[in-house]
C-alpha cells in the first residue's frame, strides 16, 4: 500500500511573518533584508507581490529597488521565524508524530496512519492549511503524494495557499513535463550537465538510458533517476529525531572587502577556530575540508580536498584552507565572504592516526584547544584572542 506523504511549505515565510507586525504593507511589495550598514544589505525574502517585479533572494537592496522603486524593506528578526516555525510544527503534530522539518519553513509529514482519524490525505492537508491560516494568519502550500520527492514537487507546483495532489496514477502527466532542476538535489551544475545530454525535463531523466547515465555520473545518479520514476521510498522521520551530522561549517561576511593575503589568512584563522570548536563539541573529526569564497560581485566558488587523516584541530583546518586558497584562487579576487566546512565525519573514538608520534603531538594540541574553548564558554569568547586578531576591522 502506498504511503500518504505531505510536504508543507510556508509561503514567503520571513516576509509574511514580518507583515504580521506591519499589516499596513500587506498589499505592497515587501522584502526582508539584512542591515546594509553591516554589509548584509541583501534580500533574504520577499512576498508574492515583490516576486512579480522579479525581486530575487540574495540580490542587493539597491538592485531590488531599481526593479521595484516602491519596495518596502523590513528588518529581519530570526527569533520570530524560529517561534512561528515551532508553532507551525506543533500544528502538524496534531495530525501525526512523523513530522520531519526541512529547514525553518518546510516539513514533511507522513499521515498514512492518520487517515482513519482525520480523513484522506487531501482532507488532512486542507485542514492543516486552514488551521495555519486561522490560528497564525500565515499561508502554506502543501503537496500530497506517495513519496517525499513528489510531495515536495507538489508543494512547489501551485503557490500560494494551495494543496496539490500528485497520485501514482497521474504523476507522469503532472511532473514529466517539468524542468529537471525542479527536482530536489538537481542544482545548476548538474542541470547544465544534463542539458548537454539532452535531459531537460523530469520525464527525460526518468526515461534516459540508465547505463549511459551511470557511465557519465557514477552509480549514485541512478538513485536520482529512480526518484524521477516515482520509486523513492525514504521514510519521514519522527519529530525531534536527530539526524546524523553530515558536515560542520561556518562562514563570515566581512565588514570590508578583502584584497590582501594577510587579511584572508586572518579571516580563515577565525573560521578555522569556529569550526574546530564546534567539531570538538560534537565529538567528531573530519577528513574532507571545503573552502567557500564569495567575491564582491556575489559570485561564489567552492573547492575541497581530503586529508590523509581525521582531524578537528584549528591548525589543520586553517592550513588546509590556506592551501586551498593559494592553489585555486589568485589575488585578483576581491573577497566579500569566506567559509570553511568539514565533512566525511567520524566520531573521535573511531579514528586513528597513522604515525604514533604525530598522534601524541595532535593530542596535546587538541587538549590545548579544548582548554581554550572551556575558558571561552565560561568567561566569553573575547577573553582569549590570537594576537593577530587584535585591532583589526574585519569582523
Amino acid at each position: 500500500m502506498d504511503k500518504s506523504i505531505l510536504h508543507c511549505d510556508l509561503n514567503s515565510f520571513f516576509a509574511n511573518v514580518e507583515l504580521l507586525d506591519f499589516p499596513q504593507y500587506k498589499d505592497m511589495p515587501v522584502a526582508v533584508a539584512g542591515d546594509a550598514s553591516l554589509r548584509h544589505g541583501i534580500i533574504l525574502a520577499k512576498n508574492e507581490i515583490a516576486k512579480k517585479f522579479n525581486v530575487r533572494t540574495a540580490e542587493t537592496i539597491y538592485s531590488a529597488k531599481q526593479k521595484c522603486p516602491k519596495l518596502v524593506i523590513l528588518e529581519a528578526h530570526h527569533s520570530k521565524y524560529s517561534y512561528y516555525s515551532k508553532k507551525v510544527n506543533e500544528i502538524y503534530l496534531r495530525f501525526t508524530n512523523r513530522v520531519e522539518p526541512f529547514g525553518i519553513d518546510e516539513s514533511w509529514l507522513d499521515v498514512t496512519n492518520s487517515k482513519n482519524l482525520f480523513g484522506s490525505a487531501f482532507e488532512i492537508a486542507e485542514k492543516i492549511r486552514q488551521t495555519i491560516k486561522d490560528e497564525l494568519n500565515l499561508t502554506v502550500s502543501i503537496g500530497v503524494s506517495f513519496n517525499k520527492v513528489f510531495a515536495k514537487l507538489g508543494s512547489d507546483y501551485k503557490k500560494p495557499d494551495a494543496v496539490t495532489v500528485i497520485s501514482r496514477e497521474k504523476f507522469k502527466d503532472i511532473l514529466f513535463k517539468m524542468p529537471v532542476n525542479e527536482m530536489l538535489f538537481v542544482g545548476k551544475s548538474l542541470k547544465e550537465s544534463f542539458r548537454y545530454m539532452g535531459i531537460s525535463t523530469i520525464g527525460d531523466l526518468a526515461e534516459y538510458d540508465s547505463k549511459k547515465l551511470a557511465r557519465k555520473f557514477g552509480l549514485k545518479i541512478l538513485d536520482l533517476q529512480e526518484c524521477a520514476r516515482g520509486n523513492s521510498d525514504d521514510e519521514v522521520a519522527f519529530y525531534g529525531e536527530e539526524s546524523e551530522i553530515k558536515s560542520i561549517g561556518n562562514s563570515i561576511t566581512f565588514k570590508k572587502d578583502l584584497t590582501q593575503i594577510d587579511e584572508i589568512n586572518l579571516g580563515l584563522l577565525e573560521l578555522a577556530e569556529m569550526v574546530a570548536s564546534r567539531m570538538k563539541k560534537e565529538n567528531v573529526k573530519a577528513r574532507t575540508i571545503q573552502l567557500t569564497l564569495k567575491t564582491n560581485l556575489f559570485k561564489s566558488y567552492t573547492r575541497q580536498t581530503s586529508l590523509s587523516h581525521f582531524t578537528n584541530l584549528k591548525k589543520d583546518l586553517h592550513e588546509t584552507a590556506i592551501q586551498l586558497f593559494e592553489n585555486h584562487f589568485s589575488d585578483k579576487y576581491v573577497v566579500r565572504l569566506l567559509g570553511i566546512s568539514a565533512s566525511n565525519l567520524s566520531f573521535e573514538d573511531s579514528t586513528q592516526m597513522t604515525l604514533f608520534d604525530e598522534n601524541i603531538k595532535d593530542e596535546k594540541q587538541e587538549k590545548a584547544e579544548k582548554a581554550i574553548d572551556v575558558v571561552r564558554q565560561k568567561f566569553g569568547k573575547s577573553i582569549i584572542q590570537s594576537a593577530s586578531k587584535l585591532d583589526n576591522n574585519l569582523f
